[in-house]
């Protein structure tokens, strides 16, 4: 039980030294990440269509 203990201490102890993004930052990263996601997503799906399509004109 004392090494869970002490466990969780030195958790808390880390967590006081973790440098929190600002609001604006983390707004600013998430908009990036999700933008990006959408991006490759579409991309990959065109590319699909494409890749499907030319194979079904040379199987044909």
């Amino acid at each position: 039980m004392q090494r869970i203990t002490k466990f969780f201490s030195d958790v808390f102890r880390e967590m006081r030294k973790v440098s929190w993004p600002k609001r604006s930052e983390l707004v600013r990263s998430t908009v990036t990440v999700l933008t990006t996601v959408v991006f490759f997503a579409a991309f990959f799906a065109v590319l699909d269509l494409g890749i499907s399509k030319l194979i079904r004109l040379i199987l044909e």
